[in-house]
C-alpha cells in the first residue's frame, strides 16, 4: 500500500474537499481524485461519498481513517528515531593493508572526523585472507586489500586500481647510476622487506624462485612506511609500492632502481560484501577511502 496515497486520504477527510487537500499537498485535484481512487480499487470499496460536491467518509472510510492515521504516527516516530540515530555515534570498521594506513589516517583525518561527528572507525590491520574471513562473517563493514586482482561476485568493488612498485635505494647509492640491474645483481645487496607472504613481497619470491634466486633480507617488518625511513638512511634496499616512495622520491631522497624482468601485478581494491546494508555513514566511509586511497 503507497503511503502517500494514505496520506492523501487523510488530507481528504480532514478537509472534507479534494480541491483543497490539492492545495495543501501541492497537486492538482486530478491526482488527488486518481490517488484515492488507486487506494479505493486496492480495497476493494468506497472510501467517500460524493454527493452534490460533497465529500464524505463511508463507514468503512471513517474505519480506515483510524487505521492511516496510525500508520501515519508510526511512520513520524520511525524517522524521528532514524535521527536520532544518525546523531549518535556510528562505528564503521574497516580492515586494510598496514600499507594503506598511513595514506588513509594522514592529513585530512580530522577534517573527515568534524565534518562527520556521528562516525567512529575502526580500523583492522589485516592479511588478505583474514580480511575476507571478516567479511563474510560482517566483522568489518568493508576491506581495502593490497593484493591480486580479486574476482568474485559475492564481492561489491566500490574502486579498484593497479599499483606500481619498484626497488628502491638511498639517492646516494651507486645502484642508482647503474642503469638496468639484473634480478641475480640486485639480490646480492641487503634488504628490508615486509615479512613472507605478503602481496608484493610473495610475488616478488615467487619471481626470483623462478631463476632459482633468494633474498635473504637484513630486517623483515611489517611497516613498509618504516621500510622507507630505512632505505633513505641507506640501511639497505628494497621494493615497495611507488604510493609509498613517490614523495621521498620527489624529494630526491630515494631513487628507482631499473630491474629487468622483474614484474608484480598488484591491485588496489576497496570492497564490501555484495549483501551489505550500506547506509550513510557507510557509504561516507568509502567515499573518504576513495579520495584518499585512488587517484582522481
Amino acid at each position: 500500500m503507497d503511503l502517500k496515497n494514505l496520506t492523501t486520504f487523510i488530507h481528504v477527510a480532514q478537509l472534507g474537499s479534494f480541491t483543497k487537500a490539492g492545495v495543501a499537498l501541492g497537486c492538482s485535484q486530478s491526482t488527488i481524485s486518481f490517488q484515492i481512487r488507486q487506494l479505493e480499487e486496492e480495497l476493494e470499496f468506497p472510501l467517500f461519498e460524493r454527493i452534490n460536491r460533497t465529500v464524505v467518509l463511508t463507514d468503512k472510510g471513517r474505519e480506515v481513517l483510524a487505521y492511516a492515521q496510525q500508520v501515519q504516527k508510526m511512520t513520524a516516530e520511525l524517522k524521528q528515531n532514524i535521527q536520532s540515530d544518525r546523531a549518535r555515534s556510528v562505528r564503521i570498521r574497516v580492515a586494510m593493508s598496514d600499507s594503506l594506513c598511513n595514506s588513509l589516517l594522514e592529513d585530512h583525518f580530522q577534517q573527515f572526523l568534524q565534518e562527520h561527528p556521528g562516525i567512529s572507525l575502526k580500523i583492522v590491520a589485516a592479511g588478505t585472507e583474514e580480511m575476507f574471513r571478516l567479511l563474510d562473517h560482517n566483522e568489518v563493514d568493508a576491506i581495502l586489500t593490497l593484493e591480486s586482482h580479486i574476482y568474485n561476485t559475492e564481492y561489491v568493488i566500490v574502486r579498484e586500481e593497479r599499483v606500481a612498485h619498484h626497488f628502491v635505494a638511498a639517492s646516494d647509492s651507486p645502484l642508482g647510476k647503474l642503469g638496468q640491474i639484473s634480478p641475480e645483481e640486485v639480490v646480492k645487496h641487503p634488504f628490508i622487506l615486509t615479512e613472507k607472504g605478503m602481496s608484493y613481497r610473495r610475488q616478488l619470491d615467487e619471481q626470483l624462485a623462478q631463476r632459482s634466486l633468494e633474498i635473504i633480507p637484513v630486517l623483515e617488518i611489517g611497516n613498509p612506511h618504516l621500510i622507507c625511513q630505512l632505505v633513505q638512511q641507506g640501511v639497505g634496499i628494497s621494493f615497495l609500492p611507488d604510493f609509498v616512495t613517490e614523495k621521498a622520491v620527489k624529494a630526491g631522497k630515494l631513487v628507482y632502481l631499473d630491474v629487468t624482468e622483474i614484474q608484480v601485478s598488484i591491485w588496489k581494491q576497496l570492497l564490501h560484501h555484495r549483501d551489505k546494508w550500506i547506509s550513510p555513514q557507510i557509504d561516507s566511509v568509502l567515499q573518504y577511502c576513495v579520495e584518499k586511497e585512488f587517484s582522481t
